[in-house]
């Protein structure tokens, strides 16, 4: 049996998220986290030696269509038309702290 799942780790992941968390919901996580880890290793415990393995439940067939060009409304157009926009390019408001990226 695998150890359960440490404050650390939920800390550590919350980090790597981005997700500010209180001290009542790591616990919550803590607990939740160990209970999805162990019916994991029950799940990893099953016969699947006669189960053909499958990326997909469900099978994929046509999933991409071609590229067709199609009627569109210009990049001058759309740059006009936009909320805020700079030289030709659209502005968006900051979603990322300081530290930039992943």
């Amino acid at each position: 049996m695998a150890e359960p799942i440490s404050r650390a780790e939920v800390e550590a992941t919350a980090r790597l998220a981005r997700i500010l968390l209180s001290e009542e919901e790591i616990a919550g996580f803590t607990s939740q986290l160990g209970s999805i880890l162990a019916y994991m290793e029950t799940l990893d415990e099953l016969d699947t030696t006669d189960v053909e393995p499958l990326a997909h439940v469900l099978p994929l067939k046509n999933v991409l269509r071609p590229d067709e060009v199609r009627p569109s409304i210009g990049a001058d157009l759309a740059v006009r038309e936009a909320p805020d926009a700079t030289n030709g390019f659209f502005r968006v408001p900051k979603v990322l702290g300081e530290g930039g990226g992943a």
